[in-house]
């Protein structure tokens, strides 16, 4: 018997109901703060990821020929190919421009909870503003969204210019080893690396900005940076706008790819991978060819977010089951379509069951059943039952309609 491709999942209709009520939360808050959604294709050449992330990330990623012996690839993250399409369609777009977008994502690696081969993403990217009002605009979305999702979790603000200028002295090599330990919160690591270089000042410098979590203190520790007035405004901003969020200056992922502003989100109850959302400032269109313009964004993992709120089931809409004898057959085609345009989920038998097994079959799945005789046939009348309390009544059809209508979702 054939299986699903690993690390991938089928939805059946309970759980698909429960992604799309938390999709629409999502769709609903990016659309009361202006960004509007766009869609770039599943593949791309594979050139447009190696040129960010370098040649190593193809053991991560889809890659395949096509017929014309074109390299493409599965994309493995949505960022760059918004970039690519902003070169190509609204490099003149009025800025800035305020885009969102829910997709699908596909990397090769080891799938383990909250961790899939294909795996759904919405995202933010806010391009052509470079002040510290964007910078905040984008975390409070990123607040607001996660808010809205129900997800309990704690959010982390930092800015790269502190690290950045307590390490610009050290070669780039060094500068990613020193990283790749913070990032990881090896400071034995650190220590003992900034040692070989007779740098254990830094270490202790670099160890004290981490565990900071008090923005005065950050700047006494990493020297003046040219940078002070524009975090001041955003964590102003931010304040001022009531997010809750706390500070952390030792977010080193990603160091290379953002320029000032990063932001993190973690759930409470997800383990080791507990990250659901990350983001900050970046120029990526130099890269692909087009100018140097100012982004910021973020990126949610709906996969994520979804394990984090266990088994939370959407609100189940009310559902009519339209059960009928032989001679009420058209009638109850008429009133299932009355029922369907007052926007109500109206289902009808398609087994030829006799009027008992249609009432049992419609106990086990809808809220009403509304019955077609030979009696309601002939009055223009229909007798609806209530499956949760037994309630049963003879009325019209729109009373009918009324009645279910009343009782919104269950």
């Amino acid at each position: 018997m054939l299986q699903k491709p690993r690390g991938t999942r089928d939805f059946l209709p309970d759980e698909m109901e429960a992604r799309r009520a938390v999709e629409w939360r999502l769709r609903e808050v990016a659309r009361r703060w202006g960004y509007r959604e766009i869609c770039t294709p599943e593949f791309e050449d594979l050139e447009l990821f190696t040129m960010r992330s370098g040649e190593g990330i193809i053991e991560e990623m889809y890659v395949f020929e096509d017929k014309g012996g074109r390299k493409l690839a599965l994309r493995p993250e949505i960022t760059a190919a918004v970039i690519r399409m902003y070169i190509n369609e609204a490099k003149v777009a009025p800025k800035p421009l305020r885009w969102c977008y829910f997709a699908d994502c596909f990397r090769y690696e080891r799938p383990q909870k909250g961790r899939y081969r294909q795996f759904w993403q919405f995202g933010v990217e806010l391009i052509g503003a470079d002040t510290a009002a964007a910078d905040a605009e984008t975390i409070q979305l990123a607040a607001d969204m996660l808010d809205a999702t129900g997800v309990v979790y704690d959010l982390k603000v930092g800015h790269l210019s502190f690290m950045r200028n307590l390490v610009k002295d050290l070669e780039p090599a060094m500068q990613r080893k020193v990283r790749a330990h913070l990032d990881k919160k090896d400071f034995d690591g650190l220590t003992g690396t900034l040692e070989t270089l007779n740098r254990a000042d830094l270490a202790s410098s670099l160890t004290a900005l981490v565990e900071t979590r008090d923005l005065s203190e950050a700047f006494e520790i990493a020297g003046t940076i040219p940078e002070r007035e524009r975090v001041e405004q955003m964590t102003g901003l931010l304040d001022a706008a009531g997010v809750n969020y706390t500070l952390n200056f030792g977010i080193a992922r990603g160091l290379d790819y953002y320029t000032g502003m990063v932001f993190e989100a973690f759930a409470q109850n997800l383990g080791a991978e507990n990250q659901i959302l990350g983001g900050g400032a970046y120029r990526l269109a130099h890269l692909f060819g087009g100018d140097d313009v100012a982004s910021c964004g973020f990126a949610m993992g709906f996969d994520r977010v979804m394990v984090s709120l266990g088994d939370s089931t959407a609100k189940k809409e009310t559902v009519v089951a339209i059960a009928c004898l032989p001679e009420g057959r058209k009638r109850a085609l008429l009133v299932a379509r009355a029922f369907r345009d007052a926007g109500i989920r109206t289902e009808t038998d398609l087994m030829e069951r006799g009027l008992g097994a249609q009432l049992a079959h419609a106990a086990k799945s809808a809220d009403f059943a509304v019955v077609i005789g030979k009696r309601e046939t002939e009055t223009g009348e229909v007798t609806i039952k209530d499956l949760h309390s037994g309630e049963q009544k003879t009325t019209s059809l729109e009373a009918a309609i009324a009645e279910v209508r009343s009782h919104g979702t269950r």
